[in-house]
């Protein structure tokens, strides 16, 4: 579908919430064009949780819709908010070149990666409560941190705020607890795909982290799209994985062409700083579907799980600036002279992507400053 982006939540003045579905520059309101009572709803929920067979259904009549001239409210227009109420929220580790980059530069004298990474998708649960739609503001957080050469911690802002580039899976059919979802049955769970940065302070990250992993270093904020692109629309996107060496436990291995082929980019400030690609993923969607519900956990309408950055093996590649500048070792110089190693107060963050014809929903913030306490005491 040409110029098609996805589902999500709007208003327009004086309106209430409800849903649609935006190709290009306009809106389809498909409460009033008809669809149905469920996208009277605020939230894509209602919708999602029908399933399969109406998600497709719903797509068929919306492309009916549009190729015979239905009225489109101009995107100007509308007001666009979360599309969905998040359930639960993992965020996963998948890329090998960004896992070994981040080995290289936190741990030089060894393995890049750990023993395990190679052997199942590592992620961990963040916070639902702080994920928001593109467009949101982004406080600097507050917390402790730890510099090389300090004997005790310090509290104030984050001196070290970074963007992560992701990919968010959407559920849409829920499962049951205790029974593991195979990634076979991806295409019956996951209704679609959004854009995601997982803002992260990394100072705090650094110190806090051990032993139990990311915490207030990533809970502050994340950003998702405004609009969430059906998996049916990416059909045509789909390509071999990497080859993964060694072969994965069973439950891990899942037949098909399941790696996406999404060109993605990260604009800081006006500058572009970075092109990727999602196809160079090493666990794949429905791998990370099988191993977050392989001990029974269940998920439910709303819960988002996200790749974890996506990095390209080639410099300018690299889906965060820890990465693009070597931990600040090698600042990035923007369009309008000036440098960066980290997030500034006022820097806005695009985060892009493309699949062919499709065009999933840009997710934007920018950085205010850290309010409140910020001494600790």
């Amino acid at each position: 579908m040409k110029g098609a982006v996805g589902f999500g939540a709007f208003s327009t003045e004086g309106g209430a919430r409800r849903v649609g579905f935006r190709v290009g520059e306009s809106v389809l309101d498909l409460a009033a064009a008809g669809l149905g009572a469920v996208f009277e709803a605020p939230t894509l929920n209602p919708f999602l949780a029908l399933g399969r067979s109406a998600w497709e259904d719903v797509l068929t009549r919306v492309e009916e819709l549009l190729s015979t001239g239905a009225d489109l409210l101009p995107l100007t227009d509308v007001v666009p908010h979360l599309p969905f109420e998040v359930g639960d929220y993992v965020d996963f580790y998948s890329s090998l070149e960004h896992a070994s980059n981040m080995g290289r530069l936190f741990r030089p004298d060894t393995d890049p990666l750990l023993p395990n990474w190679r052997q199942l998708p590592v992620g961990y649960h963040g916070r639902a409560g702080s994920i928001v739609v593109s467009g949101t503001p982004v406080v600097r957080p507050c917390g402790q941190a730890k510099a090389p050469g300090q004997t005790a911690p310090a509290f104030g802002p984050s001196r070290k705020l970074d963007v992560e580039l992701e990919l968010g899976f959407v559920v849409g059919v829920p499962s049951l607890l205790g029974e593991p979802v195979p990634g076979t049955a991806f295409r019956d769970h996951v209704f679609g795909v959004t854009l995601v940065n997982d803002w992260s302070a990394r100072d705090l990250q650094a110190w806090e982290y051990q032993p139990l992993g990311p915490f207030l270093g990533k809970s502050f904020a994340t950003s998702v799209s405004a609009w969430v692109t059906p998996l049916a629309l990416l059909e045509d996107r789909l390509v071999p994985p990497r080859a993964q060496d060694p072969e994965p436990l069973p439950y891990l291995r899942v037949p098909g062409d399941w790696a996406l082929d999404l060109d993605l980019e990260v604009e800081l400030s006006g500058s572009l700083v970075s092109r990727t690609n999602a196809r160079g993923l090493y666990w794949t969607g429905p791998q990370q579907l099988a191993h977050l519900t392989v001990n029974g956990a269940s998920i439910r309408t709303g819960d988002l799980f996200a790749s974890g950055t996506i990095s390209g093996p080639d410099r300018g590649t690299e889906g965060s600036l820890l990465e693009l500048t070597s931990n600040g070792a090698e600042p990035l110089l923007l369009a309008d002279g000036s440098t960066r190693t980290f997030l500034e107060d006022g820097d806005e963050v695009v985060l892009r992507g493309r699949a062919g014809d499709v065009e999933l929903a840009e997710v934007r913030g920018t950085i205010l400053p850290a309010r409140g306490q910020t001494r600790g005491v």
